[in-house]
């Protein structure tokens, strides 16, 4: 199952990626790929557009587009989409690998649409980078035409499990790191955020993301590195946690767990 919890996100402010140790957008972009190919994360893309239902002609905007992937998956159903990002370069890496589709830089609580212009709606791994999610709610509620749709994607930043021989200390980086999001327990509040906005037919889901694979051990040891930086535990603990995690690693016993909860609904 998906996670990318390290791809920027439009917010009031940049953040430092999810890894926590990711230090340039090109190592970014490369495990976010990584990531994207996951047989999870195709899995949870899909069901994002099934519940979705971009009709052939209908105009729908992927707020936190990324590199496009999402974008162009879309288009390719016969919809007509808009990727939005608040970074710079992931806007270009979208338009380098996906010519002829639709990018822009804009912020979620501001999009560049008029009042009921779009069909759709997707946001996949973007409330929690907000510090004020509900706004965003009310942007996407002022840009759908009645009977648009609207998918919210995203992950509970304290609802990280990871296997280790000290699970008081995992739980400790965990919870420092998601403290470090503007706002961690979004997902969670995905189905309340749109009830509140006043959108119909709400509905709720969760889908558990498993990782074995060595290849995603960044994003285990990035919650270390986060924790470290808060200042919940000390340099030799992160140090001593991430040793743990790649000897797991090369002996094939890495396991982290991530429920991603999809939230969609219909505005009246």
């Amino acid at each position: 199952m998906p996670f990318a919890t390290l791809r920027k996100r439009p917010s009031e402010k940049p953040l430092p990626s999810g890894s926590g140790g990711v230090t340039s957008n090109h190592t970014l972009i490369a495990l976010l790929d990584r990531v994207d190919r996951h047989p999870g994360q195709v899995a949870l893309r899909t069901r994002s557009y099934e519940l979705l239902g971009p009709a052939a002609g209908s105009r729908v905007v992927d707020v936190g587009c990324g590199a496009g992937l999402a974008v162009a998956e879309m288009a390719a159903l016969g919809a007509e989409p808009i990727g939005l990002d608040v970074d710079a370069q992931m806007i270009e890496v979208a338009r380098s690998r996906h010519p002829g589709l639709e990018f822009r830089r804009a912020d979620a609580r501001d999009l560049p649409f008029g009042d009921g212009e779009l069909t759709g709606y997707r946001a996949d791994k973007v409330y929690h980078a907000l510090d004020d999610p509900a706004r965003a709610t009310a942007e996407a509620w002022r840009v759908l035409a009645p009977g648009g749709r609207i998918v919210l994607v995203g992950q509970d930043w304290d609802t990280f499990v990871i296997d280790s021989d000290d699970p008081a200390l995992t739980r400790v980086m965990v919870h420092a790191r998601a403290e470090a999001v503007p706002s961690p327990h979004a997902a969670r509040r995905h189905r309340n955020l749109l009830l509140d906005a006043g959108f119909a037919d709400v509905t709720a889901e969760v889908r558990t993301g498993v990782f074995t694979d060595g290849s995603f051990l960044p994003i285990a040891t990035g919650l270390a590195e986060g924790a470290y930086a808060a200042g919940a535990v000390t340099r030799r603990q992160a140090d001593d946690w991430i040793a743990e995690q790649l000897g797991r690693a090369r002996r094939g016993r890495l396991f982290l767990a991530v429920p991603m909860f999809l939230a969609a609904a219909r505005r009246p």
